[in-house]
């Protein structure tokens, strides 16, 4: 460890940290229909799209109304998606004339970016057309990102509003999210990596020669505009296979640091988005104080894990030590660019807030560094997370924080002034199990089957953790993978795609039965026994509940992968 790397790490902490309040304050004006510095521009847009889909902004939806709409929504997107990929070859701006995908990876994919997953079963570069990357990719980046805001602010709403039948409408949460704060922001930071180099031409692919005297296909593409949503959108899907390792997606350090400030700078914003809403401002700082604990936690013990010696290079007596000819720790599976700090710093980044970008082989880590970013993202996505469902995957365990507390004084629990009461403790449980029932169950049936067993690359433990992996990574609906799994087959495909709708979707319709619920209750007043959720004893409470959750739930599958894993590297046992 040096202190540049730390010094990458406290300027990333430092730019969200500043970002957090004027970008908290601008989603909450923007959600509420105030009015904003792009209103003057876009309200005329906004306007006609209302009345062009013949809607009333000032008609609200109850909870199920509001969950039938974004069901119906996100149903036709996919089935719009799947189609588009399955004729792609009979399509335009297909320059390498690639033909259509097989229909089990044609739905995988489609399920994936409509669920912000963005879950990849194949190379961009040699499987999307032009037209399926920015007409279907990318515009799902775009609505499934506006879709997870639109329910965090149902969900904000059922904690501020007292005896409402109504937490807002989609199609107008849709609409704002999308037309006032992911296009604008896309906007800039496409025409800024534009400006470091990164392609963005729908001219056909180069092809070069090498000093060889040998050929070499150069892709190209319209890549700028997606990288701005793939990282803000929380999706993470690569225009190229190696996604932001790529040097036409990621080609400076100034990019690496400006992707990782868009992969985090809405889910931390939301925080301050919810305390204003809600009326006290704390309360926002106290969930962000917990993601910061956490995420903290995180990036220290994969750096150091990462600076650290390979144990089974020591074995055979390889010097590892950091020197002037070599920067020593693990570099496998690293840009020589960004070092260790930075790609533990993005690893970090990308499983805490279930982005899935990634810009190092996650398969190359080492085994403890592996068991982090499993932690990362089998605790809900709630370090963080994607837009919206990195708030509501921490409010739910806010709401089994404070059950809890009010378990052991004897009281019934409430937060933000609402009674915390059986109907929403059990949508909450349903809510945080679903994940995890699809993770350790479809791990099972896929280490066991031959069809699973056909999938991974390494024989042994690590094996056992790319498998693992996979389904983490589609239930926490990250995307990214430990890449020695081949999961281009109906086996993997159909399964992760049954793994990316439960981790999405039964989690949401419990979230909006939760704001329902909250928003029809009255207010309850403040009293001697009410638990103070603004400070540190409550951050400490949701913390340990965080963990311990995700321990209790995780723990036994994490040892027969990285852990086990790591102590047969320690005594020089290979597979």
């Amino acid at each position: 460890m040096s202190v540049v790397g730390w010094g990458q790490i406290g300027l990333l902490a430092l730019l969200i940290g500043v970002l957090v309040k004027p970008l908290g304050g601008y989603l909450a004006r923007v959600y509420a229909g105030e009015r904003t510095v792009l209103k003057p521009i876009l309200g005329p847009i906004e306007t006609a799209l209302y009345r062009l889909a013949g809607l009333d902004a000032s008609v609200e939806q109850k909870w199920s109304e509001y969950a039938v709409a974004l069901l119906v929504f996100n149903a036709v997107g996919t089935v719009a998606l799947y189609l588009l990929l399955r004729i792609q070859g009979l399509l335009p701006l297909n320059p390498q004339q690639l033909s259509a995908l097989s229909p089990d990876l044609a739905f995988d994919t489609a399920l994936s970016f409509v669920t912000n997953t963005s879950w990849q079963s194949y190379s961009g570069e040699v499987t999307l057309s032009y037209l399926a990357q920015m007409v279907g990719i990318a515009v799902q980046s775009f609505l499934s990102a506006a879709t997870g805001m639109a329910v965090a602010m149902a969900l904000i709403r059922g904690f501020a509003r007292r005896s409402a039948s109504t937490i807002g409408n989609f199609w107008i949460d849709l609409t704002r999210g999308t037309l006032y704060v992911l296009l604008p922001i896309c906007v800039a930071a496409a025409v800024f990596f534009v400006a470091q180099g990164v392609p963005q031409t729908l001219a056909q692919y180069i092809e070069a020669k090498t000093i060889t005297g040998g050929t070499q296909l150069i892709a190209l593409g319209p890549v700028a505009t997606q990288e701005a949503i793939k990282l803000l959108s929380g999706d993470g899907g690569g225009f190229f296979n190696v996604n932001s390792a790529h040097p036409f997606e990621n080609p400076t350090p100034l990019t690496n640091l400006v992707e990782m400030v868009l992969i985090l700078s809405l889910g931390a914003a939301l925080t301050n988005t919810f305390g204003r809403m809600v009326g006290n401002e704390k309360q926002g700082w106290a969930l962000l104080a917990t993601m910061t604990i956490l995420f903290g936690l995180g990036v220290a013990g994969l750096y150091a894990c990462e600076t650290g010696a390979n144990p089974a290079l020591t074995t055979v007596q390889i010097d590892q030590a950091p020197e002037k000819l070599q920067v020593g720790g693990n570099m496998e599976g690293k840009e020589v660019r960004f070092g260790i700090a930075a790609s533990a710093l993005f690893a970090e980044a990308s499983t805490a807030s279930s982005d899935g970008a990634v810009d190092a082989m996650h398969d190359s880590f080492l085994p403890l560094s592996g068991a982090i970013l499993f932690g990362n993202m089998m605790v809900d996505e709630v370090i963080i997370g994607a837009p919206g469902s990195g708030l509501w995957g921490i409010l739910l365990f806010c709401l089994v924080a404070v059950f809890i507390a009010g378990l052991m004084i004897g009281r019934t629990p409430e937060f933000v002034g609402k009674k915390i009461e059986a109907r929403e403790i059990t949508m909450a449980m349903l809510a945080l199990l679903a994940a995890p029932a699809l993770i350790l169950g479809l791990t099972a049936l896929a280490s066991v089957v031959a069809l699973g067993l056909a999938g991974p690359a390494n024989a042994g433990p690590h094996g056992f953790s790319e498998i693992l992996y996979a389904y983490t990574s589609a239930a926490a609906t990250n995307g990214s993978a430990f890449a020695g799994l081949n999961t281009n087959t109906p086996f993997y495909n159909l399964t992760l795609a049954l793994a990316m709708f439960a981790g999405r979707f039964l989690i949401i319709v419990p979230v909006l039965a939760i704001a329902g619920s909250l928003a029809a209750k009255r207010s309850t007043p403040r009293s001697a026994g009410t638990l103070p959720t603004e400070g540190l004893q409550f951050v400490l409470l949701l913390a340990g509940t965080i963990v311990i959750v995700g321990g209790l739930t995780f723990l036994p599958a994490l040892s027969l992968g990285p852990l086990v894993e790591h102590f047969a590297m320690q005594a020089g046992v290979t597979y």
